[in-house]
């Protein structure tokens, strides 16, 4: 591989590292500091610490499937991974598209390593008004839905790029 691509991955891959390191040390805060259901309001009404865990994935999805489903999850996590390992090898010169599958990878390992150490995802923000509550959740998983909104705004934009191209 050149110089120029290694040093181009390396940049995304630490990226990737600072997301993932940044999520277990939250989520280990969060394990030392309070039980299963216990909260803690940071704006009242509004925004709350909690711990929960959760086996499926997102909203919870197969979180009752058995046991079957971390591994499922493990193996998914991981494919990604690799994936996006192989994306970032070829998109040099994309700064945008490359830091959007960065914290993809980030989170995604983030929550394969809470499955391999857990057994399922730790989570421990919960954003709420009464009545309404969204599902509780993590850094990890707050990188990957950042990093698909930059994956539709770099599409957006090279869209709009090359629709200005061809008037």
């Amino acid at each position: 591989m050149p110089e120029v691509e290694r040093a181009g991955i390396g940049r995304w891959l630490a990226a990737a590292a600072v997301v993932i390191v940044l999520d277990q040390l939250t989520k280990w805060l969060v394990l030392q500091a309070f039980t299963v259901g216990e909260r803690l309001a940071v704006i009242d009404g509004l925004f709350d610490l909690t711990l929960v865990y959760n086996p499926g994935a997102a909203f919870s999805f197969l979180a009752s499937a058995g046991g079957w489903q971390r591994w499922f999850f493990v193996a998914l996590g991981l494919g990604a991974s690799l994936f996006i390992v192989a994306l970032l090898r070829r998109s040099h010169g994309q700064p945008l598209f490359s830091l959007a599958l960065a914290l993809i990878l980030g989170g995604a390992i983030g929550n394969v390593i809470d499955r391999l150490v857990h057994t399922q995802v730790v989570d421990f923000l919960l954003v709420y008004q009464h009545p309404w509550y969204f599902p509780a959740f993590n850094l990890a998983d707050s990188a990957i839905t950042v990093g698909a909104v930059l994956l539709i705004l770099d599409e957006v934009l090279r869209w709009r790029r090359e629709r200005a191209a061809t008037e």
